[in-house]
This record gives structure tokens, sequence and C-alpha cells, in this order.
């Protein structure tokens, strides 16, 4: 297929680029290098994948309709959509970047899907959309009404703002909400990237609320997959009269569209997670504990039943491997001799 996949150059978007040109499709990529962190390791993600000729990159921003226009041309038979301001502490510092990048950069691309609709268009969303929900695991049915950060409530309203192009304009769609993504080039903001470089620096790892938290770490390759899979299960819009298939099933009933949680259904105590880091690097973190950061939250469990039954897949990389991987990823990036 002809895919379409912004945020190319991004942690994600990157590694689904990469599977979708080994499994034979045509990509074409879309990113705007943005210095939020940086921009020198997106362009290493983007030089790998210029390897293929089956990728085509382009430097733009999702917010230049008239460059995203010459780009989409007549569509695409499926879009991800990953370019976004990311980052759930940054928005308190930078709340427009999130207006600018996810609301009037996901609009444009709605717009433009509107006329030349896909197969299929899977789009980004977060886990921090559960915000203070205190029911556990998540589920997609729960209501998710109390975002507590400004970038929680863009990646809401980019559900809401898709729903309601789906309705109108019968575009498939699926909202996939992420749980605590890790990995190899992943992003240097992300708690795996900076527990690492700090140890590896000699310097104390800062860990927030103590270390009472919980996160539903799900590696990348598990994600990739999940999302590969995904591609081939487009919702269609339901007979209106009937309740969805399943009680668990997002399904809208008046919309091509519903919502999957991806996460690994394993939350990992935070000083469990150092633990794999200190294992993987064979040193020694020097933890200084902090007070929780506004706007965070103790625990994140994805409900996959969801996922399970439309795929036949679970995420099943344990954290151990997973940070492994991660940590013989760095070792070589950043050319760091073992200890």
């Amino acid at each position: 297929m002809r895919i379409l996949v912004t945020g190319s150059a991004g942690f994600i978007g990157f590694h689904l680029s990469r599977r979708l040109i080994e499994e034979g499709h045509e990509v074409a990529g879309v990113d705007g290098f943005t210095p939020y962190y940086d921009p020198v390791l997106k362009r290493r993600r983007q030089q790998i994948l210029l390897e293929s000729p089956a990728f085509r990159g382009h430097e733009i921003l999702l917010e230049d309709f008239a460059a995203m226009e010459r780009v989409y041309g007549s569509g695409f038979d499926a879009v991800y959509h990953f370019a976004a301001q990311a980052g759930v502490r940054y928005s308190l510092e930078n709340p427009r970047a999130y207006l600018d990048a996810n609301l009037c950069g996901t609009f444009n691309l709605l717009e433009l899907m509107r006329r030349s609709p896909p197969r299929h268009a899977l789009m980004a969303s977060t886990s921090s959309v559960y915000g203070a929900n205190a029911k556990i695991p998540f589920r997609e049915t729960d209501r998710a009404d109390h975002p507590l950060t400004f970038y929680a409530a863009s990646k809401k309203a980019n559900e809401e703002m898709a729903h309601s192009y789906s309705h109108l304009f019968g575009i498939p769609v699926t909202m996939l909400r992420f749980f605590t993504v890790y990995g190899p080039f992943g992003r240097p903001d992300m708690a795996l990237f900076k527990f690492a470089a700090a140890l590896f620096a000699g310097k104390p790892v800062d860990i927030y609320n103590h270390g009472n938290m919980k996160r539903d770490f799900t590696y990348v390759g598990d994600l990739v997959e999940a999302m590969i899979r995904l591609l081939d299960v487009a919702p269609s819009t339901p007979n209106v009269r009937t309740a969805p298939p399943r009680d668990f099933d997002s399904l809208s009933p008046v919309a091509p569209w519903r919502v999957v949680n991806i996460g690994a259904e394993r939350p990992i105590a935070l000083m469990d997670f150092v633990a794999a880091i200190e294992a993987a690097t064979g040193l020694k973190a020097d933890c200084n504990f902090m007070e929780m950061q506004q706007g965070d939250v103790p625990l994140t469990f994805a409900d996959t039943q969801l996922l399970a039954f439309l795929t036949g897949f679970s995420p099943q990389t344990s954290i151990a491997d997973g940070v492994r991987a991660f940590v013989e990823w760095y070792r070589d990036y950043y050319k760091i001799e073992d200890t």
C-alpha cells in the first residue's frame, strides 16, 4: 500500500515506518524536525529510512496546510498520524505549542482525509487522556473527561475531532492510546533515556513521588506489531440500532471509529524499572527522590482485551529484555564502552 506516516522521524514513527517498508509498503514520511529534543537523533532516524527507495521524506510542519496538501495529493491507502508536540511536562511550560501542532496540525490532516479518505487512518492518542480516572485497569469504554494537562486535553480533543470527521465523511479511524513506550532510538525526554544518560554520566537519577509510581511500560517492538496488525482491522459503521458486539468494544454507534489501548497490561514499579536499568548497564543509580510533578499520576494500567480481540496479539516483551535492548542501542549510538 501507499502509506502516509506523520512524525516519521520521531521515535514511534521511525520504528513503524521501518517495519512498513520491511512489509513491502511505500511510505511517505512527514516530519517537522522541531527542536523539542535533539534534532540530530531525528536526522539519524530519517537517514536510516532514506536508505530504502520505498521511503520518501518531507520536512514540513502539519500546521503548513499548503505544504501538507502538496504531499497528500490525491490521497493514500492508509495514514498513520504520530506528528505532535510531545511531552506531558513541557505542556505546562509551552501550551501554545500543543495548540498549534496537536490541534491545528491534526485539523489540517483531517481536512485532507475528508477530501480523499484512506481505507484506514490510525491516529496516536495517549494513556494521559485517562487523567484522574481512579478505576483500573483503564478501559477504552471508560469515560475520560478529566485530563490533568493541556497535552492530555489536546489528545482527547484529537479523538473527538476525528470522531466527528469519521461520522460526517465516513473516514475509518482507529485512535491508539499508547502507554509509556520505550526502546531503542527512544526520546531523550522520557524516563529510560534520562535514567540511562544520568547513570553513564555518573549523575544522580531524579525519581519523582519518591519512587511510589507504577507505569504500564510498553516496548516499541510490541507497539509496532500491534499497529501493523490493526492496519487490516479498520472499523466499519455499525447499525445504529444495535449495541457494539462486545461490552469492551469502543466502536462508535454512529461512525467507523474506535479507540484501542496499546499497553503491556503489566504495571511496573518505578524502582523495579530503575533496577532493570542498573542490571543492563552494570551501574548503580544514585537516586534523587523528589515530590510528584504537577499533572502526573501515580499509576497507569492498560486493559488490552480489545487489542487482543481485534488482532490476536498481546505485548510480550519483558522489562528486562526491553531495557537491555535499549541499553545496547544507547552504548552503540553514543560509543560507550562496556563497564
